[in-house]
């Protein structure tokens, strides 16, 4: 396994396809106590998946320097059901403030797509991916980007190793709930399957913000996912506790869409608790 991640880590440069977001690097696999200089960019690696007939690992690590965030490494995970011997196609799953690639693991995705595969629910794997602890997953002030990242640097890299990302669907929790209807809107309804928003972080105007989350009015005002007329056409899935900070704004949220979402509001708060019990459902509902 550990071979397969080190092949599965890939290095692209200028030219490389990944559009407005100009030239972007891969590195290799980091030793996280050494500090490690940039590499310079190189061509582009193709991944090379295993032998044919052999089953994938469930869970492929790496990295890559991202250039729409500034030259920051930044770690990826995909996470597969059992038994695969092709890349599947990716839903994003995008982190909670404070968090990083590693949230999908600690909500126990590995575990839960295995049991979605006994139902013979069809596969797909989901990739989680460093944000920042609190991009909120929109162009800063300070130029950071981690959405450009994720829809012009992450989708071009699972491309490049297999799977299909003509249609992709995105999940998240908290800031990263709020991130996948933003990057879902961005990405449009042609290529967005769908979106799973748990416990949102929306806020209704700039001034009710959390401190961090947006560094002007403006910038509030390009990023707001209220009034979003395409979010009317990309099926949507929100669940969120009634006893959430954010319940009446995403309450407000769901009831300025035209058709009401999947989902539900139901006991339970702001927290990882309520996340892991919701997982099952919301992972099924991405594979319908």
């Amino acid at each position: 396994m550990a071979d397969l991640t080190r092949r599965a880590v890939l290095r692209m440069g200028a030219g490389a396809g990944v559009g407005a977001a100009g030239m972007w690097a891969l590195s290799a696999l980091l030793d996280p106590v050494k500090p490690q200089a940039t590499p310079a960019p190189q061509g582009p690696v193709v991944f090379e998946p295993p032998t044919a007939g052999k089953a994938l690992p469930t869970k492929l690590t790496g990295s890559f320097v991202s250039a729409a965030r500034g030259g920051i490494k930044t770690n990826w995970v995909i996470v597969m059901p059992p038994g695969q011997t092709t890349m599947l196609r990716p839903v994003i799953a995008l982190h909670g403030k404070d968090g990083d690639a590693n949230q999908v693991l600690d909500l126990g995705v590995e575990d839960a797509l295995a049991q979605l595969a006994k139902e013979g629910k069809p596969p797909y794997a989901v990739v989680g991916v460093d944000g920042g602890p609190s991009s909120y997953w929109h162009r800063r002030a300070g130029g950071e980007d981690s959405g450009t990242m994720v829809l012009e640097e992450l989708l071009p890299m699972l491309t490049s190793m297999g799977m299909d990302t003509s249609r992709v669907g995105f999940m998240g929790w908290s800031m990263g709930g709020y991130g996948a209807l933003l990057l879902g809107a961005r990405l449009g309804s042609d290529r967005t399957a769908g979106i799973c928003a748990t416990s949102p972080a929306l806020y209704m105007s700039y001034i009710g913000t959390a401190p961090g989350a947006f560094d002007s009015v403006d910038e509030w005002t390009r990023n707001t996912v209220f009034g979003l007329p395409v979010l009317n056409s990309i099926p949507i899935r929100v669940d969120c506790g009634i006893g959430d900070r954010f319940f009446f704004a995403t309450s407000q949220f769901v009831s300025q869409l035209k058709k009401r979402p999947a989902g539900s509001f139901s006991p339970g708060g702001h927290d990882v608790d309520y996340w892991r019990a919701q997982l099952p459902g919301e992972l099924a509902w991405m594979a319908s």
